[in-house]
């Protein structure tokens, strides 16, 4: 007799039936958290102190999520989402807890993270110092917005991805964004959709930059010269800088593309791209950087942030400072700017992509910086034995998300002084925390950084000190 397959049912993923949770607290992810025979629940948008109506999503052998059905009985820290947008972009995921409960629930989890994975037995309270803030609202200079092309109905939405999802949820505005990026979600929005060639369109970057408004589209064909003509005339009105990025990561400024009367084909003026910039060191320091290259969105924050890391490493006369995953130079700058006054100090800047150590060159020169240097290297290799490392004093580092656990392997060959980290996860910053303990360090400062109000997400920086 034949057998067919017959594909089981994914009783993971089957949905219970509607159960009633008491929600303890939160985890470090900010969902809520419940017990539910034997098992943790994951609750997203579900506070402590709640009874919540919630259904399961996805069942583990210890662990479940669940979806928020309904809140039966409410905590006094809920309160009302500020964004239209919320509960379906993917970009928010706290804006229901006040701010000020926002902060110390980062701040909780931020030590529980250190303490279980570094190995420590506690923060002690002397560690701790105030949080970075900013203002809540409008604090993001820069953003990504995707566009989505529908081949059915010919239609383009432009906004932020769902959560878990590739769905485009279309915007036309967003409160965390600097205002002046914000107003322009909806006319971009009109704006794309007018375009002959929009099915060829893809994300759009936005920046707020201290010379100006900065718009990145990224085109995957030619654009034909009546699409590129509209485009000209958007960023005259809206006095921004336009700038076209194609495949290949190449980048055009539309003010210098002339459309040719016989289309598709178009002339390019020679003429050089005018990079974003921002300042540091109460506007000492001028830092430019080319769209796509990483910077900080939070431009309260990072200037704060980086006076704090220049004062914990507390430099010297004579010092050898080395700054690892550098990027375009944030916290090098600010550093050798202060060698200004300190005779001999030394800066030394290592960044894994060349591109982003080439422009960090370029802001070493244009800031007159003679006691700064850059260099290119596979940030998880050892570096010790490098011609151009020597002696170093005092390290800051300011790793990606997955931290910068090879690089501490080599740091005892060097010994510096003082050791700032900087973190976007305090995961990592945790684990690694565990290699400077085991070197001799001792963590004297743990600072959190709410780099992104209404979020989940958890920045820190901390100060490791030999033999303290």
């Amino acid at each position: 007799m034949a057998q067919f397959f017959k594909e089981k049912a994914n009783k993971s993923k089957q949905l219970s039936p509607k159960l009633s949770l008491n929600v303890t607290q939160l985890d470090h992810l900010g969902a809520g958290m419940a017990q539910h025979q034997g098992k943790v629940v994951f609750i997203a948008q579900a506070l402590p102190g709640e009874r919540v109506t919630a259904q399961f999503t996805d069942q583990k052998k210890s662990f479940a999520k669940a979806k928020l059905i309904k809140i039966e009985q409410k905590s006094p820290l809920r309160i009302d989402a500020s964004c239209p947008h919320y509960g379906h972009c993917g970009g928010c995921d706290l804006q229901h807890l006040a701010l000020d409960a926002q902060q110390t629930h980062k701040q909780q989890s931020l030590n529980e993270l250190m303490v279980k994975l570094s190995g420590s037995d506690s923060i002690e309270p002397q560690v701790q110092v105030a949080p970075l803030v900013s203002a809540p609202w409008h604090y993001r200079r820069r953003a990504r917005l995707a566009t989505f092309f529908n081949n059915n109905d010919k239609s383009l939405k432009l906004g932020f991805r769902a959560l878990s999802s590739n769905q485009i949820v279309p915007i036309e505005q967003c409160p965390v964004l600097a205002e002046p990026l914000s107003a322009l979600i909806h006319p971009f929005a009109v704006l794309l959709s007018r375009l002959k060639a929009k099915a060829s369109l893809g994300h759009l970057e936005l920046t707020q930059a201290d010379n100006g408004t900065f718009a990145v589209l990224r085109v995957t064909k030619v654009l034909p010269a009546a699409d590129v003509r509209v485009l000209v005339s958007f960023a005259l009105t809206h006095d921004i800088h336009l700038l076209l990025q194609d495949g290949n990561g190449e980048l055009t400024d539309v003010s210098t593309v002339v459309p040719s009367k016989s289309e598709p084909a178009l002339q390019v003026k020679p003429a050089a791209i005018t990079l974003p910039e921002y300042s540091l060191s109460q506007g000492q320091i001028n830092c430019q950087f080319t769209p796509g290259n990483f910077v900080q969105v939070n431009a309260e924050v990072n200037q704060r942030m980086v006076e704090q890391a220049v004062n914990w490493l507390d430099l010297q006369v004579g010092e050898r400072v080395l700054d690892l995953f550098c990027g375009v130079g944030n916290f090098s700058l600010a550093l050798a700017n202060r060698g200004k006054i300190l005779a001999g100090l030394e800066v030394i800047g290592v960044e894994g992509v060349p591109e982003m150590v080439q422009q960090a060159r370029d802001n070493a020169k244009r800031n007159n910086l003679g006691n700064l240097s850059f260099y290119h290297a596979d940030l998880s290799a050892d570096l010790s034995n490098e011609k151009w490392l020597g002696k170093i004093d005092k390290l800051l580092l300011d790793p990606a998300r997955a931290g910068a656990f090879e690089s501490l392997q080599w740091l005892q060959k060097m010994k510096p002084k003082k050791v700032v980290y900087v973190s976007c996860n305090p995961a990592s910053l945790a684990r690694d925390s565990s290699v400077l303990l085991n070197q001799g360090y001792k963590l004297t400062q743990l600072c959190m950084i709410d780099m992104f109000p209404q979020t989940h997400h958890i920045e820190a920086m901390a100060l490791f000190e030999i033999g303290s």
